[in-house]
């Protein structure tokens, strides 16, 4: 497995409830010559702190409208509290961790959305340096980046940690992502028993979401898993991280959970 590498991404909350043998995972996977990189969300935390201090928040088109006051609330959870979170918990476990925005080195290169007249200080992708994240791994460490961005004239940028993932992971040159959730994979009823899929086209998705087969809570999660697949990105498999060895399956044999392909 040395020298493989791979890009996860997960949820701030979904991280938090993930029990230790998870973070163990890692420190062996690391340990074993194989490179992670973890790109966290933290949308649910962000939304408590922003109605603990009275700042009110929508959503237009599925982004968080956000102004300079709601900016500095996505920065100080995201880069602060959810980061140092998950830093802590991995190093607890024996894996040695490096918490970074992507503001640091200007790691994550930013742009305004199409629609940001609407949204506010929502990005998109510019540019990811890609050298500095390389040089973290070879130090040992494993980078674990909250989606901020910044652009040249140092605005910085709330950006979709899905969005983000899919970037890192393509500058990376990772043509596997690994998105991990709170459920085992796309799930279907056949014969009255709900399956897991082993593996899905975007198609099919949307096909499965317009059927009603897809539903609730499932659909953001794998729109969320197609936003992943971009540029050098051909496939995303979607994991719960409650089952025990699920990183080295998903990095190694696979057949666990659903592999989304274009």
């Amino acid at each position: 497995m040395t020298n493989q590498r791979f890009v996860m991404k997960c949820g701030g909350s979904t991280l938090a409830a993930l029990p230790n043998r998870f973070f163990e995972e890692l420190r062996e996977l690391q340990a074993a010559g194989v490179a992670p990189v973890i790109v966290h969300g933290g949308g649910p935390a962000i939304s408590e702190t922003l109605e603990k201090l009275g700042i009110e928040t929508e959503f237009v088109q599925g982004l968080r409208k956000t102004s300079d006051e709601v900016l500095d609330v996505v920065e100080m959870v995201l880069a602060g509290r959810i980061n140092k979170e998950i830093v802590r918990k991995m190093e607890m476990n024996g894996a040695r961790t490096l918490g970074l925005s992507g503001v640091d080195g200007m790691l994550i290169g930013a742009k305004p959305v199409a629609n940001s007249a609407e949204v506010g200080f929502v990005g998109d992708v510019s540019e990811v340096n890609a050298p500095l994240i390389e040089g973290v791994m070879a130090m040992g460490y494993i980078p674990v980046i909250a989606p901020i961005g910044i652009d040249r004239n140092g605005q910085r940028y709330n950006i979709n940690a899905d969005t983000a993932a899919g970037a890192v992971a393509s500058h990376l040159g990772v043509e596997r992502m690994i998105v991990v959730t709170d459920v085992p994979g796309i799930m279907k009823t056949v014969d009255g028993q709900k399956v897991t899929l082993p593996s899905v086209t975007v198609a099919e998705i949307e096909e499965m979401i317009a059927s009603g087969e897809i539903y609730g809570g499932m659909i953001p999660k794998v729109r969320a898993a197609i936003q992943c697949i971009q540029g050098k990105v051909q496939e995303v498999v979607i994991v719960s991280g409650q089952i025990e060895g699920v990183l080295t399956q998903a990095v190694t044999a696979g057949g666990v959970g659903t592999v989304i392909k274009q």
